[in-house]
């Protein structure tokens, strides 16, 4: 073996000749992920008057195998906002990583601005701070980001395969909720749902919070009872769903997370009063 540092762990070239690394075929075009593998099903997400509720069930299929039952797809940011992925589990796990490194660096910063506005450099005759800390990264600036950085992706023919659901606050003033997909285009309205929630749950929510309006008028016990129904009909109706998922509220005191709420004990407990249904009779 090879003992200097530089080639660690290789035969030496002089005795056993140059290590022949041609079966790795990486001398071929870049190749890029062509379809998702491990899939999550719908995000779903309305606003009411005082911040925005969002829900994604916990699994992760394999094709239309239910794979993983315990893949939690929302995920909060710096305690202000939470995001909720739909589509490729890999690719979820790569951007959750990569914003748990921008939201610690976004976490040091705001402490380095806050240090220095309250120390007596900072600070004015009167003894006031004479720069106000930076606030933090709101929802509405992170959906900025998720947006160019999924445009990015797409551009360089390599598309992270999500569907993502970014709600907060714009500015902390009033409610934001927005979507941006894997080609980078962005959409906000007082309700959203990607993949069959677009067709099953988007009725459902438009009947309360059809307009900024609407939402305005929502409760936040009215705002968690419609999520909870449409995730009770895409149970029902959607082949790639769970009956255990995850319920966010965000509103301007924080995020309340909860990831192991249950629709009914026995959902399917009806079909034994259908004809036709088992072993009965008809």
């Amino acid at each position: 073996m090879d003992h200097r540092p530089q080639a660690w762990g290789r035969p030496r070239d002089d005795i056993y000749g140059a290590y022949d690394g041609s079966y790795l075929q990486n001398s071929g075009p870049k190749t890029a992920t062509q379809s998702p593998v491990v899939t999550g099903t719908s995000v779903i997400a309305i606003k009411f008057k005082d911040g925005v509720v969002m829900a994604a069930d916990n699994l992760a299929s394999y094709g239309s195998l239910a794979r993983f039952t315990d893949v939690k797809r929302l995920r909060p940011f710096l305690d202000t906002s939470i995001v909720g992925f739909g589509g490729d589990v890999s690719d979820m796990q790569f951007l959750d990583r990569h914003l748990n490194e921008l939201a610690i660096d976004e976490s040091y910063e705001h402490e380095s601005t806050s240090a220095a506005a309250a120390s007596p450099e900072g600070q004015g005759e009167q003894g006031a701070a004479t720069s106000a800390p930076a606030g933090k990264l709101n929802a509405a600036n992170l959906h900025k980001y998720l947006s160019k950085l999924m445009y990015r992706r797409r551009n360089d023919f390599d598309p992270l395969w999500n569907q993502i659901l970014v709600a907060g606050f714009d500015g902390q003033t009033k409610p934001f909720l927005a979507s941006v997909d894997l080609r980078g285009t962005t959409f906000s309205s007082p309700s959203l749902a990607t993949g069959f929630g677009a067709m099953l749950a988007q009725p459902i929510m438009r009947k309360y919070a059809a307009t900024e309006e609407d939402a305005a008028r929502l409760t936040r016990d009215e705002a968690v009872n419609v999520v909870k129904e449409c995730m009770k009909v895409l149970f029902y109706r959607d082949a790639r769903s769970l009956d255990r998922y995850s319920i966010a509220v965000v509103t301007k005191d924080g995020v309340e997370l909860s990831e192991n709420e249950q629709l009914e004990k026995q959902s399917w407990a009806f079909a034994e009063r259908i004809r036709g249904y088992g072993t009965q009779t008809v």
